[in-house]
């Protein structure tokens, strides 16, 4: 009798592992099967809504509005900081895989749901906001290089509104759609479009450094690379050149650029396409090596602080500070697209708030597929 209860164990124990790992493998997501030809789609969208707290936290807005005002007159570049630390966030969207799913079904057996919550983590979920622990076996999205130099004054800003917020309304607010808001609000106190942001996102329940690679735009990337990297999120060539705009604010790290004013591509000569009067004043703040590793310049070297459509016209005039920035202008794919937004300050903040509102819903969290932490660098497990 013992033998044949432990032979029904090890069975139980086989199908167990065995449903786990045929379940990530055709893709058993949030609300039922999916297939191999679905998961190759565009990212889902989940319906968010301008409304979703009016009934646990009507004020939410205004008391995040609060922390950001205050913010933005003691440090206005803490503004463009927070919306680059909402990109990062929200371009770390990855699918579900079948080595991610085995890696988890030998000790996750009492709930597929849970599977399914380990192997998802994607999108705007305010994953990069948790910090990194002392001698933590787990390594998160801020240990990744391509994420160190994130302001940590952006960092504060989100902590800061999320304790305001859980003051007045506490566990009701996530700290992925508190960090919407922010960039929202740093884009309009800027002189920038005052758009709607939609709420409704969950907050992850996990950050992991190695799915962030091969996720967020990098300073020498291509126009090909990038739009890839922007179909990959359901976004288009359009929302590419819009959201770029972003960089009308905003300061980068010389070892983002440098390359570009001494050896460019490996020529041992400067970049072609840049503005010679640009190239001399770069190379006096950022030498060939030795220099200060904390020295920046601006994105946009006529209105370094003003949400406006500079940047643009700035690449017409050869004064796109990354390689990345100026390759829009010299690409055809997207030359008139850059040239179309210069000339209109309307359409451009158009565009922008339209693809921030798309980059922001891309495969969000909801219902029991996240959690609402109470301070956003650490999960409520911690």
């Amino acid at each position: 009798m013992g033998g044949r209860s432990s032979f029904l164990r090890v069975a139980l124990l086989t199908f167990s592992l065995g449903f786990c790992f045929v379940s990530c493998c055709v893709g058993f997501v949030e609300g039922g099967y999916s297939n191999a030809t679905k998961r190759k789609r565009v990212p889902v969208r989940h319906q968010l809504s301008l409304d979703f707290y009016a009934n646990t936290c009507p004020h939410v807005d205004q008391l995040v509005a609060s922390v950001t005002a205050r913010r933005f007159r003691d440090s206005p570049a803490s503004g463009a900081a927070t919306i680059r630390l909402f990109f990062h966030d929200c371009f770390v969207e990855v699918k579900p895989k079948n080595l991610c799913c085995a890696a988890h079904c030998s000790r996750i057996l009492s709930s597929l749901a849970k599977v399914r919550r380990v192997c998802w983590m994607q999108g705007c979920d305010a994953s990069i906001l948790i910090a990194p622990t002392t001698g933590g076996k787990v390594v998160v999205e801020r240990d990744v290089e391509d994420n160190k130099n994130l302001a940590p004054e952006a960092f504060e800003i989100v902590e800061m509104a999320k304790a305001l917020v859980e003051s007045k309304c506490p566990g009701m607010v996530t700290c992925a759609d508190i960090l919407a808001m922010a960039a929202r609000d740093f884009v309009r106190l800027a002189g920038g479009p005052n758009y709607g942001v939609k709420k409704g996102r969950k907050d992850s329940r996990v950050s992991m450094a190695g799915k962030v690679r091969g996720n967020l735009p990098r300073a020498n990337s291509t126009v090909d690379e990038l739009i890839r990297l922007f179909a990959a999120k359901g976004l288009r060539t359009e929302d590419l050149v819009a959201l770029s705009g972003a960089h009308t604010i905003g300061f980068s790290h010389c070892d983002q650029f440098v390359s570009r004013l001494y050896d460019f591509r490996g020529t041992g000569e400067p970049d072609p396409s840049i503005d010679l009067r640009l190239l001399k004043a770069l190379r006096m703040s950022c030498p060939r090596s030795g220099g200060n590793n904390d020295v920046v310049a601006p994105f946009d070297v006529q209105t370094p602080f003003s949400f406006d459509h500079m940047y643009y016209g700035n690449l017409e005039a050869k004064m796109g500070l990354l390689a990345t920035d100026q390759a829009l202008f010299l690409d055809p794919r997207t030359r008139s697209l850059v040239q179309g937004l210069g000339r209109d300050k309307v359409r451009f903040f158009d565009a922008f708030a339209a693809g921030m509102e798309k980059m922001g819903s891309i495969r969000v969290k909801k219902g029991k597929t996240g959690e609402i932490r109470k301070v956003c660098s650490k999960h409520l497990a911690a």
